[in-house]
């Protein structure tokens, strides 16, 4: 795996540490290379049994996903690249069976692609804790999931934690998108960029993305680092970045 794999995985590992120790209901644990994760919000991906190496201890990730699982009821387990038979018995053994790609995309902050006048704009705004309420409603809304998908991630001081900071972008005065940056070793990680689907098509997913790496840049990171959806991924690339590693989720069907 390249250096840049490494640093991007390690920098992702160390932002799901933060938020689990910001989060109100987090819980962290460690053994040996593997790591268990979980926030109690009702999505998956953030309640996560998984191994910081490309080749992942499966006694240790075994006992770390029987902790997640036992916590939590919408969980997944996560290891970098492309996962052999034996991590696909063991997500099965946990009821695990669904199985999908999640593509790592990264880019040093002088390849990035920024549109002009891309610090001028004023649609983004930064928000913080007392805004929390209003946050967690429209990034709801911008990824369709359930009402209470995301429980209380997003209370208590997450949006004031020095390494954290959330973003609502407006349209015609009302809350129509969000992001999230996670700065944690000189890197920036681009999380939550997402859009209500009244104000798609007008480019306002770019401009989050974009100032969530501007401030990230002008905070000291050197490179960013972001996981994409099939949809989203164009737009991403069109940025600067690029794949450097895929890694393997399974969850529940």
């Amino acid at each position: 795996m390249s250096n840049t794999a490494d640093r991007m995985a390690a920098a992702y590992f160390d932002a799901i540490e933060v938020l689990c120790g910001v989060t109100p209901k987090g819980w962290y644990a460690e053994r040996g290379t593997a790591r268990a994760a979980v926030t109690h919000a009702a999505i998956a991906g953030l309640n996560v049994a998984y191994d910081t190496t490309p080749e992942p201890d499966l006694g240790a990730l075994d006992a770390m996903a029987t902790e997640v699982g036992r916590q939590a009821p919408h969980w997944s387990i996560m290891v970098r690249g492309e996962a052999g038979d034996e991590i696909a018995d063991l997500a099965a053994r946990h009821g695990l069976m669904e199985r999908s790609d999640l593509p790592l995309l990264a880019c040093t902050a002088d390849d990035i692609v920024f549109r002009a006048g891309a610090a001028q704009r004023t649609s983004v705004r930064r928000v913080g804790a007392a805004e929390n309420d209003l946050y967690t409603r429209t990034l709801t809304e911008s990824f369709e999931a359930p009402e209470g998908a995301f429980g209380s991630l997003m209370d208590g001081g997450v949006l004031d934690a020095s390494s954290i900071t959330g973003y609502l972008a407006e349209d015609s005065g009302r809350s129509a998108g969000t992001g999230l940056g996670m700065r944690t070793a000189n890197v920036i990680g681009v999380f939550n960029i997402a859009v209500v689907p009244a104000a798609r098509g007008r480019g306002l997913g770019r401009t989050i993305t974009e100032t969530v790496l501007l401030d990230g840049i002008a905070a000291g990171a050197d490179a960013a680092y972001l996981q994409s959806s099939a949809m989203g991924r164009p737009l991403y690339e069109s940025m600067g970045f690029r794949l450097v590693e895929n890694w393997t989720v399974f969850q529940a069907r």
